[in-house]
């Protein structure tokens, strides 16, 4: 049987694609991607003898049911998007589970992603985060879809339309609040900004929208202070779990907003305190 290939593409800069993907890609029986022009770009500029097949919502189960066809007689697949790294707000989902399901190797080419360079270059915390794709169109799904990330500790990544853009920070700063955050455009291209301030600010620099591609970051929401029989009460409970003071601090803090090293130290004490 076949394998099924998620190749990673470039987000714009067509040399950022590598030299595995290139292979692949002139190597697939079948090649499937979403917007064929895009695709045809990229191997007509590598010289990659490819004929890219279109795959979208519209077609993606009857291209299904023809890749499946390619992987049972032995031949390889590759889906690519439209730029960066397959599934991530493309189209292709079906075709994965219909694959795993029929027993197919599944493999990924790793390469460029906007959510990641975005979240890279926005200067905000890297771990933990959450890449939330589109948010709804309609204002009233849109809403509920950034209250119901409102209480996350996650920096938050998504995408967005430029003309929509201005309209998705406004709400974004009535709901999440006075958060930092970062609106990448034109990401590995000649235009490329990104553009870094609380969301208001980002809200008013990009009121009648934008440009090109779009990645906004936002930071995540910051712990609310408990009180001090708060804090003392979790780490009791760490140490009665057998934690460590070290993981009972990383978790305290983070849960918290208290001082680590504070926290820390009193773990160490609690942890004596039950010992003796």
């Amino acid at each position: 049987m076949g394998t099924l290939y998620l190749v990673a593409t470039p987000i714009g800069n067509l040399e950022d694609v590598t030299l595995r993907a290139l292979r692949v890609l002139g190597e697939a029986e079948l090649v499937l991607a979403e917007d064929t022009r895009r695709t045809r770009i990229l191997l007509e500029r590598h010289t990659v003898d490819a004929r890219p097949r279109s795959l979208h919502a519209h077609n993606e189960a009857a291209r299904t049911a023809q890749a499946l066809g390619v992987l049972a007689g032995g031949g390889d697949v590759a889906l690519v998007s439209d730029a960066g790294t397959p599934l991530l707000s493309d189209p292709g989902e079906r075709l994965l589970a219909a694959a795993l399901d029929d027993g197919h190797e599944v493999t990924v080419v790793p390469g460029a992603s906007a959510a990641l360079a975005a979240l890279t270059l926005s200067g905000l915390p890297v771990l933990p985060c959450a890449v939330l794709g589109f948010p709804p169109r309609r204002a009233g799904a849109r809403r509920a879809f950034l209250q119901a990330w409102s209480g996350r500790a996650e920096t938050l990544v998504l995408f967005e339309s430029p003309r929509r853009l201005g309209r998705t920070l406004a709400e974004a700063a009535e709901i999440l609040g006075p958060r930092r955050g970062c609106v990448a455009r034109e990401l590995t291209k000649l235009h490329e900004e990104a553009v870094r301030g609380t969301l208001p600010e980002l809200a008013a620099r990009f009121e009648d929208g934008a440009r090109g591609e779009v990645t906004v970051v936002i930071a995540g929401a910051e712990p609310e202070p408990l009180d001090d029989a708060e804090v003392e009460a979790r780490i009791v409970a760490g140490v009665r779990e057998g934690r460590t003071p070290r993981e009972i601090a990383a978790q305290v803090a983070a849960d918290t907003g208290a001082a680590r090293r504070e926290v820390y130290a009193r773990a160490v004490a609690a942890r004596e305190r039950d010992r003796s």
